[in-house]
């Protein structure tokens, strides 16, 4: 089994900066190959959106709604993945999901809040 753990979320006033970050773990994390990583987020009576994906090879992509400002980052040997996440806006608050696809399985953490004040 894997599980994956995010951490880094908080209260933070517009223009300002967090870094969240999502390990896996488990009895099978060490044997498994990751392939796309991504980070989601489900803001407040809405649905669950994508936010920044990363191959294994290091290729990220973003939603338009967050281009330069967020950066996804990888570390394959530990299966992290992080998002710092620069000049935040009140829109930008939601729950934060991290996501592990491997050949077979979709994984979820379980969310980190993020709330950002006007």
């Amino acid at each position: 089994q894997v599980q994956l753990m995010e951490s880094g979320g908080g209260l933070v006033q517009a223009g300002g900066s967090l870094r969240l970050s999502c390990a896996a773990s488990g009895s099978s994390f060490r044997l498994i190959r990751i392939n796309d990583m991504a980070w989601y987020r489900q803001p407040p009576g809405k649905q669950r959106e994508l936010v920044a994906t990363i191959t294994a090879g290091g290729t990220s992509n973003y939603a338009d709604s967050v281009k330069g400002r967020f950066t996804i980052a990888r570390d394959n040997a530990k299966k992290t993945v992080d998002l710092q996440m620069s000049s935040l806006k009140p829109e930008d608050t939601a729950v934060y999901f991290c996501n592990a696809k491997t050949t077979r399985n979709d994984y979820w953490g379980q969310g980190t809040q993020v709330t950002v004040s006007s």
